[in-house]
């Protein structure tokens, strides 16, 4: 297995590459593994140590993708240090909360370079690896890309485009072999959102809302794309598969005057 994952210094990216060195190591195989991050740092540094004491071979490789360029280098150099890709991971992704009425451009501008853009380039720059191999792109968009979220500025948006991008990739490269499917996480503990997770009322009234009850984790999100890298999912391409909890789908369940149940 040779997987190139965008953002995955830490959070989701970091849960994805321990999942699939995990499953290959288990099956007998040695991973090849490259990790790339906006730039260098203890996290990534530790993540790709810790890879390599398990007995993958992992690679750290440095990159912003709101840079043109950067998309092409890091697939160029993610295939010399693996030798090909069978799989890559878009999971890099940006937030900047504002309301539209008062969202700056240069706001707008960088959420799609980096989400919208930097995946495209990403995947352009891996297709002819990826036909080669008859590989698999996974794509990381978010339940607010399905439903709107207010006040998440152009994120939503960002997110949206990166499903239909998915979906119009899928059906472009069917026929060479290439499957293309995206995931949608829900509520999730990552680094990032840890600053919410810290406050045990927020804890407690998101869970309440969630029909199973329970934040996600990394892992959660990690099962799913190693299930869709793998031939398990073989039959599957231009999906978007909601990893939520079944929060997206609760909505009718929130209106009042429901008929009382059981």
């Amino acid at each position: 297995m040779r997987v190139l994952i965008t953002g995955a210094s830490r959070g989701i990216g970091a849960g994805i590459a321990r999942k699939l060195a995990s499953d290959a190591l288990a099956r007998g195989e040695t991973p090849h593994l490259a990790l790339t991050a906006s730039r260098e740092s203890d996290a990534l540094t530790a993540i790709v140590d810790e890879l390599e004491r398990e007995g993958a071979r992992a690679t750290a490789l440095v990159g912003d993708m709101a840079d043109p360029a950067s998309p092409a280098r890091l697939v160029e150099e993610a295939q010399v240090c693996c030798g090909g890709l069978d799989g890559v991971v878009s999971n890099v992704g940006i937030m900047a909360p504002g309301r539209l009425a008062e969202l700056d451009e240069a706001d707008w501008d960088r959420l799609f370079d980096v989400n919208v853009r930097g995946t495209w380039l990403l995947a352009k720059a891996a297709y002819p690896a990826l036909k080669m191999s008859h590989g698999s792109l996974v794509t990381i968009a978010s339940m607010v890309g399905v439903q709107p979220h207010p006040g998440s500025g152009a994120y939503s948006s960002s997110k949206a485009a990166v499903i239909m991008l998915t979906q119009q990739l899928a059906q472009e490269w069917a026929a060479d072999g290439i499957r293309v499917n995206s995931i949608s996480p829900g509520m999730i503990h990552t680094a990032a959102t840890d600053r919410l997770y810290r406050h045990p009322e927020v804890v407690a009234k998101r869970e309440q809302v969630i029909p199973i009850h329970e934040i996600g984790q990394p892992a959660h999100i990690a099962g799913v794309t190693a299930f869709l890298l793998s031939d398990s999912a073989a039959y599957m391409t231009g999906q978007n598969l909601l990893a939520d909890g079944g929060f997206a789908g609760s909505i009718m369940g929130h209106i009042p005057g429901l008929p009382p149940q059981g």
